[in-house]
């Protein structure tokens, strides 16, 4: 019987781990970085009871980092 490496699957933890200690980490400082979400281009809209908010700026920001990331992860 063949015994399977399983080092994929902990480095796939660890990347998950440490995804999710960035992510509480901006969740921890977001009362601090007021201007996340209220980038120039964001799209507000409000009416009497209602009220549209979508971050087009601050997703495209977004998008563009996590490309950057990824980009230099995913060279070998």
């Amino acid at each position: 019987m063949q015994i399977m490496e399983f080092n994929w699957l902990g480095k796939t933890l660890i990347f998950f781990g440490a995804v999710l200690i960035l992510v509480g980490g901006v969740f921890l400082l977001s009362d601090k970085v007021h201007w996340f979400g209220r980038l120039p281009g964001d799209i507000m809209i409000r009416k009497n009871f209602f009220t549209f908010f979508f971050p087009i700026t601050t997703c495209i920001l977004i998008s563009i980092i996590l490309s950057i990331i990824f980009y230099f992860l995913g060279r070998r």
